[in-house]
């Protein structure tokens, strides 16, 4: 029987390794997050929210999936192979006889495999921390622009590689950049438009406006407790 994409969501979140506990304990944390924007937040009440954090969820697991076989300390998932014959070290070869721009294929090839395991954790680290970002929503715009400068380099470095297609990581950057534009998981403007929303149904309330542009007052004077003219 073939792989069909329920089998293998199945297969992902039961495996038996320490990155499936730590994969369930992101979802969950996502989970609980997106709960108290939804709760908390008027203007995240809205299905295109919800779709927002699925689309960022799906993409941040995809991420993290990704990871998986390139753990360290070997940086494959077939660690008896020689050298460069399977995991990062494999792809990284590639993009030195492959790579769209001679430059990159020269620094593939003279600085970064000879010192594959100086560069190899940075690789992991920063795809570890996207996956993260994406999944929790948190520093998105930074994440997501980090993301998308290690998709470009997927995309020149593999361009003309045998078997692959340079569209998918070209959508995949598009993606990335969509998500650093529009700082998918930010939720503080609609918090911000909420505040305000309430603070006009409170006239009593010192508003939203007031607090952002409130003067200061000279050294040695206080405020009134309302907030308004200087006591006396």
């Amino acid at each position: 029987m073939n792989a069909n994409p329920v089998s293998d969501v199945i297969a992902f979140l039961l495996q038996p390794a320490w990155t499936t506990v730590v994969f369930w304990l992101l979802v969950l944390a996502s989970i609980a997050i997106a709960r108290y924007a939804f709760v908390s937040i008027p203007g995240q009440r809205r299905a295109a929210n919800a779709c927002d954090w699925a689309f960022r969820f799906s993409i941040g697991a995809m991420w993290w999936e990704q990871t998986l076989w390139k753990l360290p300390p070997t940086y494959t998932d077939h660690p008896e192979q020689p050298f460069g014959e399977t995991g990062l070290a494999y792809w990284m070869m590639l993009m030195g006889k492959h790579a769209a721009v001679p430059l990159q294929a020269d620094f593939v090839n003279n600085i970064v495999l000879p010192h594959f395991y100086l560069f190899a954790p940075i690789v992991y680290g920063l795809e570890v921390l996207t996956a993260v970002s994406l999944i929790l929503g948190i520093f998105v715009r930074f994440w997501g622009v980090v993301g998308a400068l290690q998709i470009l380099n997927l995309w020149l470095g593999l361009y003309s590689a045998p078997g692959e297609w340079p569209w998918t990581y070209f959508f995949l950057l598009v993606l990335m950049l969509i998500f650093a534009l529009h700082r998918y998981g930010r939720a503080s403007a609609s918090m911000r438009s909420s505040l305000c929303d309430r603070d006009r149904r409170r006239p009593w309330a010192e508003s939203c406006s007031t607090r952002r542009r409130k003067p200061k007052l000279p050294a040695g004077v206080n405020r009134g407790r309302s907030g308004g003219p200087p006591a006396t």
